[in-house]
C-alpha cells in the first residue's frame, strides 16, 4: 500500500513523538516539520525540512499531504484548534492516529484530528470531538462525550455516562465519577477526584478537590472565551 505523505505542524518535544508514532505505526510517510515564520529557528528536523507554515503550500501540495498539528493543550489547546483551522484553510486534511496498542471498540465515534496513544481503552458507545489528545493508559467509560479541543494526560480515568466540555485538560491520575459532566474550558490538576458536576472555566489545583477563585481562562490568559 502507498503510504499517504504528511506534515507535522511543530518542531517540540510533542512533534517528535508524533514523528515516531506516525512512522512506525500508521500507513504515513511524514515528509516535513512546519512552524510559524515567527517561530522558525532550524531548517530540519530527523533530516527533514522543517518549514514556514506561511509558505507549506508552495512547498507541500495540499492536494497530496495530510497534516497533523502537534501542539499540546498551551491556551486551554487553542493554540492547537488555531493551527488546525489554519491548516485546513489552506486546503489540507486533518491526519489522525489511533496506536495499534489501543483498545477502542468498534462503535466508538471518532472525530477528526485526534491522536489516541497506547494503552487508552475507549469503550462502547464514546465519542470523542475533533481535535482531541489521548495520551498513554487512559480509562474512557461507556457512553462518555469528549468534547472538542480536549487533552486527556495520563493514566485519567471518566466513568461512565460522563461528559468532558470543549477545551479542557485532565491531568495526570484525574478522575471523573459516573454521570458527571465536566463544563468547557476546565483545567483539572493531577490527583484530582471529581465527584460533582462542574461550572464552564473551573480551574482544579493539583491534588485539590476544590475549585480555584480564579477561572482557567483567567489563569491561562484566554481573551475570547468563545
Amino acid at each position: 500500500m502507498t503510504e499517504k505523505k504528511l506534515v507535522i505542524v511543530g518542531d517540540s518535544a510533542l512533534a517528535e513523538i508524533a514523528f515516531e508514532y506516525f512512522t512506525h505505526d500508521s500507513p504515513y510517510e511524514v515528509v516535513a516539520f512546519a512552524v510559524e515564520r515567527a517561530y522558525l529557528k532550524r531548517d530540519t528536523l530527523f533530516d527533514l525540512p522543517v518549514v514556514a507554515l506561511e509558505d507549506l503550500p508552495a512547498r507541500f501540495a495540499p492536494a497530496d499531504h495530510d497534516v497533523f498539528v502537534a501542539v499540546a493543550y498551551g491556551q486551554l489547546n487553542r493554540l492547537r484548534a488555531r493551527l488546525l483551522r489554519a491548516a485546513k484553510e489552506m486546503g489540507y486534511r486533518p491526519a489522525s492516529y489511533v496506536s495499534s496498542r489501543a483498545f477502542v471498540w468498534r462503535n466508538v465515534s471518532l472525530g477528526e484530528h485526534c491522536f489516541v496513544m497506547e494503552n487508552n481503552v475507549v469503550q462502547p458507545f464514546v465519542r470523542i470531538g475533533d481535535n482531541v489528545v489521548l495520551w498513554s493508559g487512559n480509562h474512557i467509560g461507556h457512553h462518555s462525550v469528549i468534547g472538542d479541543n480536549v487533552f486527556i494526560s495520563s493514566h485519567v480515568v471518566v466513568s461512565g455516562f460522563s461528559t468532558v466540555g470543549a477545551n479542557s485538560f485532565l491531568g495526570v491520575n484525574s478522575t471523573m465519577a459516573n454521570n458527571l459532566t465536566l463544563g468547557r474550558d476546565c483545567w483539572v490538576g493531577p490527583n484530582v477526584t471529581l465527584m460533582g458536576d462542574t461550572p464552564d472555566g473551573t480551574l482544579y489545583p493539583a491534588a485539590s478537590g476544590e475549585p480555584s477563585k480564579v477561572s482557567a481562562p483567567r489563569f491561562f490568559k484566554v481573551k475570547d472565551p468563545s
